[in-house]
């Protein structure tokens, strides 16, 4: 096998293989022998076929089956001859080899991983968030909870913020209906900020059985182009108006969460160790998010497009998910083109090439006991927690992926051992607050 590699770039690389007529029309020969013995053919004795008629019925065939294959095998093996690493699947072209006799060629242009060099970690700098829940934070949580049980009694007074109220309306562009702008029967909380600005408000004060007709703006920015910035009237007829009823903190609102016993403390207690929990896993996760910042700030270097390429599929297939079904009659890249996920593809991509460099460098090892623990961490919130971590070490790809997440942690705690961190206090809002562009 002659093998040569062109660099057509820093990345790209285009590798000739020649396979000689002899390697390929020893394969064919062995396979059209074996045919021979099986193949049934009118006139002839099952194995008794000459091989002359075997080879003109199935010579070509079984031709271009080898070369498939053979290209398949010598591709892979001119790779490790020449120590490349592709990035991605290569792009074939093939010369000749359809004849007995013929040598046969074939171009494979493929990308190759980049050659990265480990940047200065001490040029790290990042804010480490470090706080606790406080009594305060947790009567806030208690509050927020109770409002997600809460329930709506109809009564007889006029609407006010905050009720839900059942309503039919109709709106009016120039005296004509437009679309979209009519509904029957519809539930809504006043001050939620569902509708139009002034749409809410106009109901507040109507009673029951009351119609009205409100003059309203649509905004500049709305999303429909034949309504932003236009002029309407809404008909409104009002059915009922409901009140808010918070839940009791008894004994009944503690099982919603699964706490069967111990009262208000022991309910104080767990909803404390759930948001100790979520806090400590925000406060990682923004910390693990300036790392990766700052370590694309100092690597610089070519991605392989494959490799971006590849990430885009990943992320568009994620989206898909949520049609369910449907997702077999849609076109992926008509709803999700490659534009809309490019940038954080790449930064994906290139932030998995750091840490892989890094954990080979640095021969970094996922812990054993680290990963116990984060399946304990994980379990904890369950009712079960030994069921599920069970079920965790004995799935040998869940496992994996917990195995992942560690070694990642990992090469995060390893960069934090060469960079400038400065450690900040700060309170449960702060760290659980999600940033614009997180992930």
């Amino acid at each position: 096998m002659q093998v040569s590699v062109e660099t057509v770039s820093s990345l790209e690389r285009r590798m000739t293989v020649g396979l000689p007529a002899e390697r390929i029309d020893a394969e064919v020969d062995k396979r059209l022998a074996e045919a021979a013995r099986n193949v049934r053919l009118d006139g002839f004795r099952r194995g008794k076929v000459p091989m002359k008629v075997v080879r003109q019925r199935f010579g070509l065939g079984v031709r271009q089956e080898v070369l498939g294959e053979l290209v398949n095998k010598a591709y892979f093996e001119a790779v490790q001859q020449e120590k490349l690493q592709p990035a991605g699947m290569p792009a074939i072209e093939a010369k000749g080899g359809e004849k007995e006799g013929s040598d046969f060629e074939f171009v494979a242009t493929f990308e190759v991983f980049p050659e990265l060099e480990l940047g200065d970690l001490g040029k790290v700098s990042v804010v480490r968030l470090e706080g606790e829940v406080t009594d305060a934070d947790i009567d806030q949580m208690l509050e927020s909870l109770r409002q997600q049980q809460a329930r709506y009694e109809v009564v007889e007074r006029a609407a006010q913020k905050d009720d839900q109220v059942t309503i039919d309306y109709e709106g009016f562009k120039g005296g004509e209906p437009f679309a979209g702008g009519k509904g029957e029967n519809s539930k809504l909380v006043l001050g939620s900020g569902q509708m139009i600005p002034g749409f809410e408000d106009g109901i507040i004060g109507m009673k029951a059985g009351e119609e009205k007709t409100i003059a309203l703006a649509f905004p500049e920015d709305y999303h429909s182009e034949e309504l932003k910035g236009q002029s309407v009237e809404f008909r409104i007829k009002l059915h009922s108006v409901a009140e808010k009823k918070l839940p009791e903190l008894d004994e009944e609102f503690f099982k919603l969460f699964g706490v069967l016993e111990g009262g208000l403390e022991k309910f104080r207690e767990e909803v404390r160790n759930n948001m100790t929990r979520e806090m400590k896993s925000a406060a990682f996760n923004k910390l693990k998010t300036s790392v990766i910042d700052e370590l694309l700030k100092i690597h610089e270097f070519q991605v392989p497009n494959a490799l971006i390429k590849n990430e885009i599929n990943a992320m568009r297939g994620q989206m898909m998910q949520q049609f369910g079904e449907m997702a077999k009659k849609i076109d992926p890249a008509s709803i999700f083109p490659d534009d809309m996920f490019a940038e954080q593809a790449k930064k994906r991509v290139t932030t998995g090439l750091i840490f892989a460099e890094l954990i080979r460098q640095r021969d970094i090892r996922v812990d054993p006991g680290r990963v116990r623990a984060k399946v304990e961490e994980m379990a904890a919130i369950y009712n079960d927690p030994q069921e599920v971590i069970n079920h965790y070490l004995a799935n040998k790809q869940l496992l994996a992926g917990i195995e992942n997440m560690v070694l990642e942690d990992q090469v995060i705690d390893f960069v934090l051992g060469s960079a400038k961190v400065e450690d900040k206090k700060a309170g449960y809002q702060d760290v659980i607050k999600r940033e614009a562009g997180d992930e």
